[in-house]
């Protein structure tokens, strides 16, 4: 497909959303709409949207690449979405009726009220930092498309494709926010969920599969093993530590992250965000499911016609837009395109939101909506947008492997240290940690995790560690919190009941 009719797809595409954005937000753009949706949402439309959200550019093109992968991965991968999906129920069961009774704008509120106001501020720095680097990459992945198949051929460099990605998001975000993103990525949504299935359906085309065929050229293909319990020392494959990585990065990356629990905070009641996340579950699980059978499915395509990709991102897009023909390749950026703007239109959202309510205390002041705390707003959402750009141009320079890899491997360390301030206000209400002190333990906390992940091989026996890294990280700071805390007194206990 020419690059020409690619971009004029993409300017399309983008005018749709920017009238969608126009229209949600053509009568109320104030700060109760864009942080929360003024908790008018439909449940069914979160659920949905959420879908696109979680899945992002990541999964759309680092997940079926991986399938193929030299280091064996296979169906690997699945076993970390059944984690996810217990992490899903967990964040339904236990965290979600908590910040429904605090009714709260930002999640980190709740630190607040537990720890103290250092700890307060420590979460939500967290959040701010891992999320920045969480959405860099993803958008990154689908920059580094777009500069390959579209802007090589104008000579236009990647630092100024990055630049348009992230000012035709802000473009369509920065009224409306949440309001409009609730509709935007329930449209992107339905967008990547019909492109997943009609890239099956091409794909299985030109192979001469019927559905039944390719389901079973799958199977005996060697890149259908899904369970892996051999080797639980030296292989990061193994069943447990993929589970337990998948359960752990869900409940910090989803459950004690203000992006995709925005979203569930948007709804009228704690019954609507429960069915929103038992929902979201069932369908997140499901369509996984595809994008493995997709990544089966081009492995097979390019071993028959003997296509070679220096890294396995380019697969799908190498296939999709150079050989398949030109209806494969606009289903391909059709959900490419969503996918990712799925993804960083809330983040960059979420990000606003929580720096304006946790740092600027917008939740603090009756007047928020007035024009000038409005205008505060706007201005972080641009800075926020130009902290993405940097940190994607930054990532250009430094990454040689697969997105998806990298994405997990810095929430390890980023998200370990939100594992243990929540467990701690949780399970640990009667004590009193010194609130000074809590950052410098969320600081030595991934720089030991760091340490042994790099050196576990020569100090446990052969231990290489996974995803599961996030655990230990959590553990750390929850025992390092332990060590400096104090039994409350009677008042203190009071006050932290009154706060909750």
């Amino acid at each position: 497909m020419s690059p020409a009719i690619l971009l004029s797809f993409i300017i399309g595409y983008f005018v749709v959303l920017l009238i969608i954005s126009w229209l949600t937000s053509r009568k109320s753009a104030d700060n109760d709409t864009f942080f929360i949706a003024n908790r008018n949402s439909k449940w069914y439309l979160v659920a949905f949207g959420m879908i696109g959200t979680a899945l992002s550019g990541v999964t759309f093109i680092s997940v079926p690449g991986k399938v193929g992968a030299p280091t064996g991965d296979q169906f690997e991968y699945f076993q970390f979405v059944l984690g996810n999906a217990a992490g899903f129920v967990i964040i339904a069961t236990v965290l979600l009726p908590l910040y429904y009774r605090l009714k709260l704008t930002s999640i980190y509120s709740y630190i607040e009220g537990a720890l103290g106001t250092w700890s307060y501020k420590t979460a939500a720095g967290i959040f701010l930092i891992s999320r920045i680097i969480g959405s860099a990459f993803r958008l990154y992945l689908v920059v580094i498309v777009l500069q390959k198949f579209i802007f090589d051929s104008y000579h236009v460099p990647f630092a100024v494709t990055g630049l348009i990605c992230l000012g035709l998001i802000w473009s369509y975000t920065f009224r409306g926010g949440l309001k409009t993103i609730i509709i935007t990525d329930s449209l992107q949504t339905l967008f990547l969920v019909s492109s997943v299935f009609l890239s099956i359906y091409f794909i299985c085309q030109s192979l001469h599969y019927n559905i039944f065929e390719a389901a079973e050229a799958i199977k005996n293909s060697s890149y259908s093993k899904i369970f892996f319990f051999s080797d639980f020392f030296s292989s990061k494959f193994h069943f447990v530590k993929a589970f337990l990585g998948g359960l752990f990065i869900t409940i910090a990356m989803v459950g004690l992250d203000q992006d995709l629990m925005q979203k569930n905070l948007s709804l009228k009641n704690i019954r609507e965000a429960k069915k929103n996340m038992f929902s979201f579950t069932a369908v997140f699980v499901i369509i996984n499911i595809f994008f493995l059978s997709v990544g089966a499915l081009l492995w097979l395509y390019a071993s028959k016609y003997g296509i070679t990709v220096e890294k396995t991102d380019y697969l799908y897009p190498t296939i999709a837009l150079k050989y398949l023909g030109l209806a494969p390749a606009m289903v391909f950026m059709l959900g490419l395109t969503a996918a990712t703007f799925a993804t960083t239109d809330s983040a960059l959202t979420a990000l606003t939101t929580s720096f304006c309510v946790d740092f600027l205390g917008f939740n603090k002041n009756k007047n928020v909506n007035d024009k000038k705390m409005v205008r505060t707003r706007h201005y972080v959402h641009v800075a926020f947008s130009g902290c993405l750009f940097l940190t994607i141009i930054i990532f250009n320079s430094l990454n040689d492997g697969a997105v998806v890899s990298a994405i997990f491997k810095v929430a390890s360390y980023t998200y370990g240290p939100l594992l243990g301030l929540y467990s701690f206000g949780l399970f640990a209400g009667k004590l009193q940690v010194r609130d000074k002190l809590v950052p410098f333990i969320c600081l030595v906390s991934p720089a030991v995790c760091y340490y042994l992940s790099t050196h576990s091989a020569e100090l446990m026996g052969g231990y290489v560690f996974d995803n599961e890294l996030i655990l230990i990280n959590g553990l750390i700071t929850f025992t390092g919190l332990l060590l400096f805390s104090s039994r409350k007194t009677e008042r203190e206990q009071i006050n932290n009941s009154i706060n909750h």
